[in-house]
């Protein structure tokens, strides 16, 4: 229903109007805008409101017409005197900046946000137990983790230091020295950095751990690369290395992780110049079962042409197969990620004994 438009915009200090709560006059306007077809969301206001506008709503019964001019009349001055509106609180300001501040300060502002929450963040910190403090402390710059020392009784910072490495408790032990001219406001945010990594999980930069980045990176070197790179982190982290090796696919990983029935499937993804070359730098050497796999794994009168091709290929060059053989493997990671095939999981391969 419109209201009259000889009456909107008039004052009438004396009308009906002035004597309405302004819970009643929000009544009204959400009940005119109802009427009007508007679709108004009120889930946003808190609950109090909520609950207040509709048990206002449930106790009215007649607004006549004037009335209703009147306090339309109202609430559109105040509209047109509104310069701007913002949002509630900090998770409403997160909200309408999402994908206008980087994700990491978004996430720094929420975990500080929640932290504060619970008053000072030291006292957080504090009743923290020492072996989660200790991994921390190993983790932050000595100068944050000198910071931390200090904010600590005595006893505390004592037997968290002799949970460290000798040689970390003597840089952070020489870093405090260095904290005298470290304002409160930094050691503020240090806190709420600290408590927010012992209540969250911390987020982390990469979506894969160390094993699988090492090991995909791997995937796509050159074999003599590959194994340098294996031998170089044995010599320096026998344990990382094995689980690295675990984690690499390549041509020669074929009849251990790829099931007999998926072959042909596989080839269908690549070109036969391709499946030449791969199979002309395999027959002989240590790859030469790798290659016998793929050949009894299609039809007969495939693997015979490609025999034939072989051997009218002649010799290819060790970049050139090795190449073709980095495809081959590629088309098995894309249908793997397309859900079409599966491939045996190392733990598989290992209870197999192979």
């Amino acid at each position: 229903m419109n209201a009259p438009p000889a009456r909107i915009g008039q004052a009438h200090p004396r009308g009906a109007a002035a004597h309405l709560s302004r819970a009643q006059k929000a009544a009204i306007i959400v009940r005119f805008l109802m009427n009007e077809g508007a679709d108004v969301s009120l889930s946003e206001l808190p609950d109090e409101l909520q609950a207040r506008l509709t048990t206002q709503m449930g106790s009215m019964r007649y607004v006549d017409r004037g009335t209703l001019a009147e306090v339309v009349a109202e609430f559109a001055n105040e509209l047109e005197g509104m310069g701007l509106t913002f949002p509630r609180g900090l998770p409403g300001a997160l909200s309408a900046l999402d994908g206008r501040i980087s994700p990491q300060t978004a996430a720094r502002l929420r975990k500080e946000a929640g932290v504060r929450q619970y008053g000072d963040p030291w006292e957080l910190v504090k009743a923290t137990d020492p072996d989660t403090l200790a991994a921390i402390l190993e983790e932050e710059s000595a100068e944050v983790a000198a910071v931390i020392l200090s904010k600590l009784d005595v006893a505390r910072a004592a037997d968290l230091l002799g949970r460290l490495p000798g040689a970390v408790a003597r840089r952070i032990t020489y870093a405090i020295s260095q904290t005298g001219s470290v304002s409160p406001e930094a050691v503020d945010r240090i806190g709420l950095a600290i408590a927010a990594q012992i209540q969250d999980v911390p987020q982390t930069a990469f979506a894969d751990g160390a094993v699988e980045r090492v090991g995909a990176i791997l995937n796509y070197s050159a074999a003599a690369i590959r194994d340098e790179v294996l031998e170089g982190l044995e010599e320096t982290d026998e344990d990382f290395a094995a689980l690295v090796r675990r984690a690499i696919f390549t041509f020669a990983h074929l009849p251990d992780r790829v099931k007999p029935p998926d072959m042909p499937r596989i080839l269908r993804e690549v070109e036969p110049s391709v499946q030449v070359d791969a199979l002309a730098g395999a027959l002989d050497g240590a790859l030469a079962p790798v290659a016998e796999f793929l050949l009894s794994n299609m039809s007969s009168r495939m693997a015979d042409a490609l025999r034939e091709d072989i051997a009218a290929r002649g010799r290819v060059r060790a970049r050139e197969a090795e190449a073709a053989q980095t495809e081959i493997v590629n088309a098995v990671r894309r249908l793997e990620a397309a859900g079409e095939i599966s491939l045996v999981q190392p733990e598989e391969d290992d209870e197999g004994g192979g």
